[in-house]
């Protein structure tokens, strides 16, 4: 027998949590097939089958959480049933030894449901979130008879929610037993105010953001300074490129514009490294993009800003955002980041005073675009795109004045496009 185990994939990762099995006991396997999904604080991942064989067991339970090095599954290697059989002494023995140390799949794990006794053996894929399959999970739906309508067959949260209002949950639940009436009293009224309250699991990804989210707060003095800047000709720059048949987000010219202020501004694109008590100043611009992604706050970030292009940043950038929401991005694709921006803006916020991504010396928020009425140095009122912008910084390796500096060195370049033009020429 092989024992299939967690391991480290990568990350220095010491637990999983399952989520989905994409075999069932007494399913043909073959080397480097995909056996079970898991979710660590950062990723979700498949584990291959070490061999071609037959799985015999799966020991744990769909949404439990386990170490490095638990056994998850058995599998019987093939050719291993021409193995020459034991004595009655050591086959008892070894009967013995199997009896105490694996329990039987009715109580270590729910069996995977299979939506057709028609569909073939083997194993069956379902294209689905780690959320969607939580969603599913909580409400006894059976994730593998909901049609997708998402990409490729994906299975969406709307799918799994319209799956429910069809009435065609996995395990009803039974109605309760009638009781009788009783005549209301003080005692009774109080029982009904005291509602249980929900619970959600706080672990995995949500877990691990709080975990950074106290440790960066902890850690690093946060200074936050505010700035506002004039959107105007850049949002007219972008109209008229996108007449000629090029469309380029506002954030691409951000990180364009950020490098440059980055090059002026070293210092917040760098670390403190308090053990040898130096500020390392990086030399690669490695832009991390926040994004609100069904897992949580995820950060992929964009590798090498200072050697790619406004459309080539465009593309990445797309893709990158598509992988965090669909959690599909790999482990290097969400490190080595140098400073990291949130744009905020499409979600309407006006302000707000961001964290900083730990170990790192700067974040920067982009809020909401809208028109206002601005006094010219003539006194004269225009209406202009104005958008605010927050920066946190760790004071102990920057100071007010320099975190302005670098804003207004920013907003220059935004609110002149030509001289973010030069720049990059």
């Amino acid at each position: 027998m092989v024992e299939v185990k967690l391991h480290d994939i990568g990350e220095g990762m010491t637990e999983a949590e399952v989520l989905h099995y994409f075999v069932k006991p007494g399913d043909s396997v073959v080397a480097d097939q995909a056996l079970v999904e898991v979710q660590t604080d950062k990723m979700v991942a498949e584990l291959p089958s070490p061999v071609t064989g037959t799985v015999k067991e799966l020991l744990i339970k769909i949404g439990t959480t386990v170490e490095v090095g638990t056994t998850i599954m058995v599998i019987e290697a093939k050719g291993a049933a021409n193995v020459p059989a034991q004595d009655e002494g050591s086959a008892a023995e070894a009967a013995v030894t199997v009896e105490e140390k694996v329990t039987t799949m009715e109580e270590k794990v729910e069996e995977v449901p299979i939506a057709s006794v028609n569909r073939p053996k083997g194993p069956l894929r379902i294209l689905a979130a780690p959320y969607t399959r939580k969603i599913a999970r909580e409400n006894d739906v059976d994730i593998e008879k909901v049609i997708g309508t998402g990409p490729s067959g994906r299975v969406t949260v709307d799918d799994v929610y319209r799956f429910m209002e069809g009435g065609q949950i996995a395990a009803a639940v039974p109605a309760p037993a009638a009781q009788p009436a009783a005549s209301p009293s003080v005692e009774s009224a109080e029982e009904i105010a005291q509602t249980p309250a929900d619970v959600i699991p706080f672990k995995g990804i949500r877990k691990a953001i709080a975990k950074k989210m106290t440790h960066s707060l902890a850690t690093i003095p946060h200074v936050t300074h505010f700035e506002e800047i004039d959107m105007t000709n850049l949002m007219a720059l972008r109209q008229e490129l996108k007449e000629d048949g090029v469309s380029i987000s506002a954030v691409a010219f951000f990180i364009k514009a950020l490098v440059v202020a980055l090059k002026d501004f070293p210092v917040f694109n760098a670390k403190l490294d308090e053990e040898n008590e130096v500020i390392v100043l990086e030399k690669d611009y490695n832009i991390g993009l926040a994004v609100d992604s069904t897992l949580g706050l995820i950060v992929p970030v964009l590798k090498n800003a200072h050697q790619k292009s406004l459309l080539q940043i465009h593309g990445e950038m797309k893709e990158l955002n598509e992988k965090a929401r669909q959690g599909t991005l790999s482990g290097n694709e969400m490190r080595g980041g140098t400073i990291t921006i949130s744009n905020v803006g499409p979600l309407g916020s006006i302000a707000a005073t961001p964290i900083i991504n730990h170990p790192e010396t700067a974040i920067i928020a982009f809020h909401k675009t809208k028109k206002c009425a601005v006094v010219t140095d003539n006194d004269e009122i225009i209406i202009r795109s104005m958008m605010n912008i927050s920066m946190s910084f760790d004071h102990r390796v920057a100071d007010g004045a320099t975190a302005v500096a670098f804003t207004n060195r920013f907003a220059e370049l935004i609110e002149n496009p030509k001289k973010l033009w030069l720049e990059l020429i």
